[in-house]
């Protein structure tokens, strides 16, 4: 998908995706054209907000979805967060799910691919006031007041093809739907790859507010809820653990603190961690003779509950986002406060 790799078996492979990815846009198309119009698409009694990508993988929608819900909680709107649920299976929740509950104790998560029905019960049984859509760019039979799309700068447009060619979920020019485009982990490149970005975005969008964010490691957490300071991974020679969806960001994070990265184990987002992944790991962990802990992610640690595999200790590296400062992105939010409040 990339690109990188030559020779004529890979851009063989290139032209077969490319050739498949035409359906694929051609349903997107269609597909937008009738919501533009405004077929198929209905309200709830409750402000919305969604939190989308463009593109498949991880962009780092958990801590900003987190981060927006904190800012409506302080003005005293009961929110909700609803989500499709993927990768849950048979479960209550997925593991996104569960690392948000672990964050907002008090922001209720209803799961449902229909975000709509999922929507109607956060207003009918929840009470809420505020929707915040997880994931919700291309799920548009819900109305939104607002809809923000985070680009992720270290991989930000999908290698610029749609799927399955590239990880487009749809074409840069739905751009022109969001009203916010918020991008992450501007630590992790250089200003000159930031600029390209939103000379991309700007060409797409031109009225479009965008923001610059980063996802700061706010400390060590180790099951079920032992905290320690984020200096204590400096200098310390650890393994890795992750099952995300952009787990090279997730090792330049761990190393920008000072750690020293010395093994990986890298699983598929959405890792069930059963019974034959975890006995797979203890093995991978009983290997590791230099080795001081093992760290994973948040999201990793709400599955596996535990503290230790096989000798070794394990915390999760907790991240918050810190978006740039921005008169009038706090002017859209208050909007949407001020009319909530107006409304009860």
């Amino acid at each position: 998908m990339s690109g990188r790799r030559s020779g004529i078996l890979a851009g063989g492979m290139r032209a077969g995706l490319a050739f498949a990815a035409l359906p694929y846009r051609i349903v997107v198309a269609r597909r937008n054209r009738a919501f533009d119009r405004g077929d198929g698409v209905e309200r709830c009694e409750a402000a919305v907000i969604s939190v989308g990508n463009l593109t498949t993988g991880g962009t780092g929608k958990t801590p900003i979805v987190a981060d927006l819900a904190r800012r409506f909680r302080r003005h005293d709107i009961r929110v909700a967060i609803v989500s499709r649920g993927y990768g849950r299976g048979d479960a209550d929740q997925n593991d996104e799910a569960a690392e948000l509950h672990q964050r907002l104790p008090d922001v209720p998560h209803v799961q449902n691919p229909d975000r709509v029905a999922a929507a109607r019960i956060a207003v009918d049984e929840l009470e809420s006031q505020l929707i915040l859509m997880d994931d919700g760019f291309q799920h548009r039979r819900l109305h939104r007041d607002l809809d923000i799309v985070l680009v992720d700068v270290t991989c930000p447009f999908g290698y610029g093809h749609l799927l399955p060619r590239g990880l487009l979920r749809e074409p840069l020019t739905s751009l022109c739907r969001a009203q916010v485009a918020i991008l992450t982990r501007c630590d992790q490149v250089d200003e000159s790859a930031i600029g390209e970005v939103i000379a991309t975005i700007r060409s797409a969008n031109p009225g479009i507010l965008i923001l610059r964010s980063s996802h700061r490691p706010s400390g060590l957490l180790q099951f079920p809820d032992r905290r320690a300071a984020v200096d204590d991974l400096r200098k310390q020679r650890v393994g890795l653990i992750s099952g995300i969806g952009n787990p090279a960001a997730f090792r330049r994070t761990v190393e920008d603190v000072g750690a020293v990265v010395v093994a990986e184990n890298i699983l598929p987002d959405h890792a069930p961690y059963d019974r034959e992944t975890v006995e797979q790991l203890r093995h991978w962990a009983n290997e590791l003779t230099d080795v001081r802990q093992l760290i994973c992610t948040q999201k990793d640690l709400v599955k596996l509950q535990t503290d230790r595999i096989a000798n070794l200790p394990l915390s999760a590296l907790t991240i918050d986002a810190e978006i740039e400062p921005s008169k009038e992105f706090d002017a859209m939010l208050q909007r949407i406060a001020m009319a909530i409040h107006t409304a009860e």
